[in-house]
């Protein structure tokens, strides 16, 4: 089976052999197994750092959310706490009113 494979090769090695260009050439050298590059010990990561747990962008768009919609909440119990308060005030000035206003009724 071998020797078949390296008979092919080498046949199609002679018949692209004048064509080839410099690049194509380059190339080819480089690979292995006839479809793997070779690796570069300088650029391949080691296990540990192929390991390491990488956050997924969706990870971090929810962490973002959560912290947004946390602070939302915050605003919105401020507002509800300052329109109660309001309605207070609102409550007292109606109430107020309607003394003054039955004070210049007994008065006329």
């Amino acid at each position: 089976m071998s020797n078949a494979w390296n008979q092919t090769r080498q046949i199609k090695i002679l018949a692209m052999g004048p064509s080839m260009t410099p690049e194509y050439s380059q190339w080819r050298d480089q690979r292995v197994n006839d479809n793997i590059p070779v690796l570069n010990p300088e650029t391949t990561r080691s296990l540990e750092e192929h390991l390491q747990v990488m956050p997924f962008e969706m990870e971090i768009i929810k962490k973002d959310f959560e912290k947004w919609s946390l602070e939302l909440g915050r605003k919105i119990e401020q507002l509800e706490e300052e329109k109660m308060l309001l309605g207070l005030d609102v409550d007292v000035q109606k109430l107020e009113a309607d003394k003054l206003r039955k004070g210049k009724n007994k008065v006329e």
